[in-house]
């Protein structure tokens, strides 16, 4: 047992830091589950988890309540049980392989940082709305079975000068406490280009702020930031993150699947799917089960058990004619 991380333990419970406590004893864990001592480090995460707990119905796994914003008291963030799994999710093979090499990798991150090679646990998710960027951070936190947290940037961002910066090490600290998948999602909010001359001096601070706390983190978790428009975010970020990710939009072939999954579980005649796949292409994976789930509100807004081809072609008509 490290004394380091004993050290950080007392010192947590003497100035009664509950988010360093958990750090540490965290950290504790891991390097006994790193010996293989699976059934003390069992008991040591059990013994954690008691006290004052958000039970989200996620096995034994429980969390202290999300920090809150000083002044407004809004909760920083949300948890909630992930229930996608990347098997449920229709993506590129070189992206469903990325992420399922991240999340095989978590259990050996002790053996890889004794041989000198970094956990990847900061990751970014880039590409168009609609394409599965959080539905993918869901489906990660699914496969290693661990909650999902997700960043209320709308809290985070402070109209009190100074306040966002510290509530930024507020939930770092919060994310450094146990083992979850933490989503910045729509990063840019935070992430802005600090050359661009119509940000004001609070944002560039911010962004100083983050690559600061993004560049020590060293939690047991899993950062991730998911962004539409990933041509403001500052250069100095890319380089910080251990993986990116892009989200391209779908083939045809994958919209296509998309609409099949979509309508698996209901009647229906003999559809059009591939003819129908051809008249979505360039549209997000989002327009595509937003098709599926429509031609099912047809039919049973006309109370229908099965769609039919006239349903199908109203719901794709419908998503042809709205913005994505």
């Amino acid at each position: 047992m490290a004394g380091r991380d004993l050290k950080e333990l007392f010192r947590a419970f003497r100035g009664a830091d509950e988010l360093a406590f958990r750090r540490a004893a965290n950290s504790i864990i891991e390097e006994e589950e790193a010996r293989h001592h699976v059934a003390l480090a069992r008991d040591l995460r059990k013994i954690l988890a008691s006290g004052e707990t958000i039970d989200i119905g996620h096995g034994d796994t429980q969390l202290v309540p999300p920090p809150t914003d000083p002044d407004q008291g809004w909760e920083l963030a949300t948890v909630r049980r992930p229930e996608r799994y990347l098997a449920n999710l229709v993506l590129r093979p070189e992206v469903r392989d990325t992420l399922r090499e991240i999340a095989k990798e978590v259990p050996d991150w002790g053996r890889l940082e004794a041989l000198g090679v970094p956990r990847r646990n900061r990751i970014i998710f880039y590409g168009p709305p609609g394409c599965g960027k959080t539905s993918a951070a869901e489906a990660l936190a699914a496969e290693l079975g661990v909650p999902l947290v997700i960043v209320r940037l709308d809290a985070i961002v402070s109209s009190y000068l100074g306040q966002t910066a510290g509530n930024l090490r507020r939930i770092f600290d919060y994310a450094a406490a146990a083992h979850w998948v933490v989503l910045f999602d729509e990063f840019d909010a935070l992430g802005r280009e600090r050359s661009d001359p119509s940000e004001h001096g609070e944002i560039k601070r911010v962004v100083n702020s983050f690559l600061q706390l993004l560049d020590s983190y060293a939690g047991p978790g899993m950062l991730i930031a998911a962004t539409n428009h990933e041509e403001t975010l500052d250069r100095g970020l890319w380089r910080r993150f251990d993986e990116v990710v892009e989200f391209p939009r779908p083939t045809v072939r994958e919209i296509r699947s998309l609409l099949r999954r979509g309508l698996k579980h209901v009647k229906a005649e003999p559809l059009p799917i591939d003819e129908m796949g051809t008249e979505l292409r360039g549209l997000p994976h989002a327009a595509a089960e937003a098709t599926a789930w429509n031609a099912i509100r047809f039919a049973v807004r006309d109370a229908r058990t099965a769609v039919t081809v006239g349903d199908l072609t109203k719901a794709v008509a419908a998503t042809k004619r709205r913005r994505w």
